[in-house]
C-alpha cells in the first residue's frame, strides 16, 4: 500500500502527536512507525496494550512499550535481507488499537543504521494491505532518512505559521525538491492556532506558492537534464490543541472524537487517503478485507475494537467549534495489527 513519511524543519515540533493523530482516524489499515534518527518518543508517551499471546508475566493494558522490540530489533534481521512480511513481528500494540513500530530511544543508535533506510522504506511500500506512517522527526541537510523519503508515495512536512519556522520551512521545501527529484510529491500541513486556522493555512501557502513561482521562473520551470523535480502542495492543518493531545494519550478526561484536533486530523487523514487513492499506480484495498467503523479495511494487520484511550482522571468534556466543527462523528479508533 502506501508509504507516507511526516517530517518537520527546525522547530516545528509535533511530528509525533500528528503521527498518532492521523492513525487514530485513517480510513485505511495503518501502521505508525517511528523513523526519528534524533530518537523516539512513544514509548515515553504512551501505554502498551495486554500482549495475549506472550503468556504469563505478559504486561497488561497501560504498561510500558517494549524499547528493544521494534526498528532495533528489525535491523538486527534486516542485515540478513528485509521483507515486507518480516515487519509485524517486530510492531507493538497501544492501548486502543494502534499498531506501532517503536523507533530507537537515541541519536548515538543511529549513527550504525545509516544503511537501513532505504530497506526499510521499500519494505513499508510492500506492506499491503497497509498505508504505513513513518514519523522521521526533524530533518536536516543530507540527512540519511532521503533514502527512506524517496520510497514514500508522498512527504508530508508540518509547520506552524510563524515567521521564523515558514522561513525555515521554504529553506527545507528547496532543498527537498532537489535531493528528491523525480521521487515523490511533497505536501505541507500547518500546525495552526483554532483562533485563526483557516487565514494561517492561506498565508503559508500563499509563502511556498510565492517560492514556488521564483524558483520556476514566470514562464515555468527551467529545464534541466534528469527528472522533473517534485511538486508542494499546501494540503490543510492540524489544529494546535494541547488538550487534545493529552486526551490522545489518555492524561485527559472527555471526547476525544470532539477535540479540536481529532477534528482536523479527520479532515487531513481524509485529505491524504483521497490524493493516494488517485495517484498512478495506487493499490486498492482488497474487497474481501474486513471492514470496520472506521472505514474500509480498519485495522493494520486485522479487525479493529473501538477505539479506547487510557484511563483519566476525571475532568469535563471538552468542547468546540474550531476546525472540522459539525455534528460529532463516532469515536475514532486506533488501527489494531494482529500479528
Amino acid at each position: 500500500m502506501a508509504l507516507i513519511a511526516l517530517a518537520a524543519d527546525k522547530g516545528a515540533p509535533g511530528v509525533t502527536t500528528a503521527a498518532v493523530a492521523l492513525g487514530a482516524v485513517w480510513p485505511r489499515p495503518v501502521l505508525v512507525a517511528e523513523c526519528d534518527q534524533a530518537g523516539g518518543d512513544l514509548v515515553y508517551r504512551l501505554p502498551a496494550a495486554a500482549d495475549d499471546t506472550a503468556g504469563r508475566g505478559a504486561a497488561r493494558d497501560g504498561g510500558m512499550l517494549n524499547p528493544s522490540r521494534g526498528l532495533l530489533s528489525l535491523a538486527a534481521t534486516a542485515r540478513r535481507g528485509l521483507r515486507p512480511e518480516q515487519i509485524a513481528e517486530h510492531c507493538q500494540r497501544l492501548v486502543g488499537g494502534l499498531d506501532v513500530l517503536v523507533g530507537i530511544t537515541s541519536a548515538e543508535q543511529a549513527q550504525g543504521m545509516t544503511w537501513l533506510w532505504g530497506p526499510l522504506g521499500r519494505a513499508f511500500a510492500g506492506l499491503a494491505p497497509v498505508d504505513v506512517l513513518a514519523d522521521c522527526g526533524r530533518l536536516g541537510a543530507g540527512t540519511p532518512l532521503n533514502d527512506l523519503m524517496r520510497e514514500a508515495d508522498m512527504v508530508v512536512l508540518f509547520t506552524r505559521a510563524t515567521l521564523e519556522q515558514v522561513a525555515h520551512l521554504r529553506e527545507r521545501v528547496s532543498a527537498l525538491t532537489s535531493e528528491l527529484r523525480g521521487g515523490p510529491p511533497i505536501g505541507v500541513i500547518v500546525l495552526a492556532d483554532p483562533r485563526d486556522f483557516r487565514a494561517s493555512i492561506a498565508e503559508v501557502d500563499r509563502i511556498i506558492s510565492s517560492a514556488q513561482h521564483r524558483l520556476n521562473g514566470p514562464d515555468g520551470p527551467v529545464p534541466e537534464p534528469g527528472p522533473a523535480p517534485a511538486p508542494v502542495t499546501v494540503l490543510g492543518g492540524l489544529a494546535l490543541d494541547p488538550k487534545g493531545a493529552e486526551l490522545l494519550s489518555g492524561r485527559w478526561g472527555g471526547r476525544l472524537d470532539r477535540s479540536l484536533l481529532i477534528r482536523s486530523a479527520r479532515e487531513v487523514a481524509g485529505t491524504l487517503a483521497a490524493r493516494l487513492a488517485t495517484a498512478p499506480g495506487a493499490a486498492a484495498v482488497p474487497d474481501d478485507f474486513p471492514a470496520g467503523p472506521a472505514g474500509p479495511g480498519a485495522g493494520a494487520l486485522g479487525q479493529s475494537p473501538p477505539y479506547a484511550p487510557p484511563p483519566p482522571a476525571s475532568h469535563p468534556s471538552q468542547e468546540g467549534t474550531g476546525p472540522g466543527a459539525g455534528p460529532p462523528a463516532s469515536a475514532p479508533q486506533y488501527q489494531e495489527g494482529r500479528r
